[in-house]
């Protein structure tokens, strides 16, 4: 049995992942924010448990996703509605 790591994390280390991709985008040949990106994609791999960032990426969309979804039909299902 594999432990889940907290949703918030995952949310927040998802949205510092795609910061990092935009800023590798931007400035190719930064060897700091390259370094930076990678570190971030290793510990989504990690955290999610999957070999590649894209992979450990998809993973944590799904996961992520799955909770705001679950509190959505949460929410929809209190009076006032």
């Amino acid at each position: 049995m594999m432990l889940l790591p907290d949703r918030n994390t995952i949310d927040r280390l998802l949205r510092y992942y795609r910061a990092q991709e935009r800023a590798v985008l931007a400035r190719p040949c930064d060897l700091a924010i390259r370094r930076r990106f990678e570190d971030t994609a290793y510990t989504l791999c990690v955290l999610m448990g999957e070999r590649t960032a894209r992979e450990a990426v998809h993973a944590a969309e799904r996961y992520v996703g799955k909770a705001k979804a679950a509190s959505r039909q949460t929410l929809e299902g209190l009076p006032g509605s």
